[in-house]
């Protein structure tokens, strides 16, 4: 029994770290195409998400990734760890009072699980399109168990070279 509880806890703590850096990079991708475009990155969901609940990244203001030049978030609280030096915005993503193009790139991590339909999530993506050239979204992976119990993950969001795939939960 011990020695399958300690098989469980490295395979999740594996999952949290290949997400981690899955993160890390997807947000490092995003920044080098808004460079490229020379026009700023927009992130939903401050990179201080959860930030009413996660002790840590109040205390010691560690983002979760990095800010963009304007950072989106239905909880300005959540963008507050990125500084004066970012644009930040209280917005729902499903209206971003932005116009079209204005970026070069749109980055959203754990945000579209959250919302509580496809239609949502398909209005997200479509409003992430119409004010970016290019959108990176990261999103728990199906091995998460914590993403299992969250109580407010409804959707199954994946993003490959073939587009989103979107799926209701339970």
């Amino acid at each position: 029994m011990r020695f399958a509880a300690l098989a469980l806890i490295g395979w999740q703590g594996r999952i949290h770290v290949e997400g981690s850096i899955d993160r890390k990079q997807a947000y490092g991708r995003a920044r080098d195409y808004a460079n490229l475009k020379n026009k700023p990155l927009l992130v939903i969901g401050g990179p201080g998400a959860g930030f009413k609940r996660n002790y840590l990244v109040r205390l010691f203001k560690i983002p979760l990734h990095g800010c963009g030049d304007t950072c989106l978030d239905l909880d300005i609280g959540a963008c507050s760890v990125c500084g004066a030096e970012v644009k930040q915005v209280e917005a729902d993503v499903r209206n971003i009072p932005y116009p079209d193009s204005h970026f070069g790139s749109a980055f959203a991590s754990h945000v579209l699980e959250h919302l509580r339909t496809i239609d949502d999530a398909e209005k997200a993506l479509d409003e992430l399109y119409r004010v970016a050239d290019k959108v990176f979204i990261v999103s728990p992976s199906k091995q998460d168990i914590t993403a299992w119990v969250h109580p407010d993950h409804h959707l199954w969001i994946r993003q490959d070279a073939a587009g989103f795939l979107i799926e209701q939960r339970g």
